[in-house]
């Protein structure tokens, strides 16, 4: 009899989660059409980094209508708001970007972005050409299934739109590291964050992850070189910086081809402007050289921005000049906490399907993101967007990008299951 009582209590607990369950997928389903809308208005009303104004507004209004405790101009134009569960433990915290990059649509859509803005003194079009507007709406689903399903959770979920992500204007401070230096990690102390980028060359219904190293460590590199003007026609009469450049632009590369450990992680120093000189028949006195150094691992990146530090003024001193090396930082490496992508890759699997999640190579894009991730563990994975049996898929940050609304309703699943499993481990 004691083996039945227990047997029987088991069984409906089992009956009673499965239900659960099947609730929650039905909040999921149901809330496909807001999202598909939502995605479309942002990308029909795209903002630059840090000025995402109306786009904080529409976002901090409906997360209100939830009735969630909600903060504004985190980061300047950053949402922050906090959902409490039924049941107390930890906190974790799910993330999207929210801003649009300078660049001109040419899709033919329904919700093509038509807006003009000036950029950097150029005028151009602004558009959603990396998906941030599908995060934003995917976002926006997740708060409003788990705030109907607060039940189910074993403490509180923080949810994070975060601005800037492509990175503040010139002279101004923004994205993930503005945020994490307001507070966002704090009251209540997040435990994990997680996080998503939806993907142009990735089918609807697939994942893609890497634990570890994911993205890279983004650096920006000035190098200033200074020579000795001279007449085009007597170059021995001086010190051609333009010379200087290219030898070190040669040198650069050796530390890449012959000093890092590339069988370890992949590195890239790039170099892609040039400023010199005024005239063909004038050597200038001076160069500059502006480029970025991308690394997945800690001490290679130390190695690698050491190294130009000490061969740029070497170079440019044995041809008779000199030169200086100044870095930004713009992301860290976006790193998958081993333990927390272990624990959480079944979630993903039981959504998506074990033949649509895949183990990936690790990327040499950027994203601040890795911020987060340096103060606590975090999870970021790539979500498909791409039609299925499209062979010529347009790349993220291009004219012609385009994903699939088919491709936000696993992103949605994906980041309210990872929740509750997470609270309820």
């Amino acid at each position: 009899m004691k083996f039945l009582i227990s047997f029987l209590c088991i069984f409906s607990f089992i009956k009673a989660n499965s239900q659960m369950d099947a609730q929650l997928q039905k909040d999921i389903e149901a809330i496909e059409d807001k999202v598909i809308d939502w995605r479309h208005d942002f990308h029909q009303n795209p903002e630059l980094s840090n000025r995402e104004f109306e786009t904080a507004k529409k976002i901090a209004k409906h997360l209100r209508s939830l009735g969630l405790d909600v903060t504004t101009e985190v980061a300047h134009t950053g949402v922050v708001a906090v959902l409490k569960g039924d049941n107390p433990g930890k906190t974790v915290a799910l993330r999207a970007d929210i801003d649009a990059l300078p660049v001109t649509e040419r899709n033919d859509l329904s919700f093509k972005s038509e807006v003009r803005t000036e950029f950097l003194g150029t005028e151009t079009g602004v558009m959603h050409a990396c998906g941030h507007d599908t995060h934003t709406a995917i976002l926006m689903g997740v708060a409003e299934v788990l705030t109907k399903n607060k039940h189910l959770l074993n403490g509180n979920v923080k949810f994070i739109f975060q601005p800037a992500e492509e990175g503040p204007p010139p002279g101004e401070k923004g994205g993930a590291s503005l945020m994490i230096t307001e507070g966002v990690l704090q009251n209540p102390d997040v435990d994990a964050i997680f996080g998503l980028h939806i993907n142009s060359a990735t089918p609807v219904g697939t994942i893609k992850y890497k634990p570890g190293g994911t993205m890279a460590a983004v650096e920006r590199f000035v190098i200033k070189v200074k020579g000795k003007g001279s007449h085009g026609s007597a170059p021995w009469s001086g010190v051609d910086p333009i010379l200087i450049s290219a030898k070190i632009i040669d040198g650069l590369q050796t530390i890449i081809s012959r000093e890092a450990e590339l069988v370890k992680e992949p590195a890239v120093i790039t170099v892609g402007k040039i400023t010199a000189g005024t005239r063909f028949n004038v050597i200038p006195e001076t160069a500059e050289m502006i480029g970025t150094v991308r690394t997945l691992d800690p001490d290679m990146r130390a190695m690698v921005i050491s190294r130009m530090k000490e061969m740029a003024p070497a170079i440019a001193k044995a041809y008779g000049g000199n030169a200086e090396v100044e870095f930004q930082n713009n992301t860290a490496i976006t790193y998958n906490d081993l333990e927390l992508t272990a624990e959480m890759l079944p979630t993903l699997k039981s959504l998506a399907g074990e033949e649509n999640v895949e183990l990936v190579k690790a990327t040499t894009g950027g994203e601040d993101f890795s911020f987060f991730q340096e103060k606590v563990p975090g999870f970021y994975f790539f979500l498909g967007g791409m039609e299925p049996g499209n062979k010529t898929p347009y790349p993220h940050h291009t004219p012609d990008f385009m994903v699939e609304d088919e491709g936000m309703l696993l992103g949605v699943k994906s980041m309210t299951q990872l929740a509750i499993d997470y609270l309820n481990k």
